[in-house]
């Protein structure tokens, strides 16, 4: 990596009715449409929306970091 450089980091929340990995990686990936040069994707806390005793989706919440534009 040449010169310095400064992050920014985020977070969003990703669901799935299907696992945790799938919800982080919808996060990611609907992220990446918006946020250019994405680094670091950290599992901040995961867990359920429970609906009548049954587990009806899974919620990642995922620490993104990405390249600060400085503008210059």
């Amino acid at each position: 990596m040449a010169g310095d450089s400064v992050y920014k980091i985020t977070e969003i929340i990703g669901t799935s009715t299907t696992s945790w990995e799938d919800a982080a990686k919808n996060a990611v990936e609907t992220a990446s449409k918006t946020l250019r040069d994405l680094r670091v994707a950290e599992i901040v806390k995961l867990d359920l929306v429970v609906e009548n005793g049954k587990v009806v989706a899974y919620r990642a919440r995922v620490s993104l970091s990405f390249k600060y534009e400085t503008g210059k």
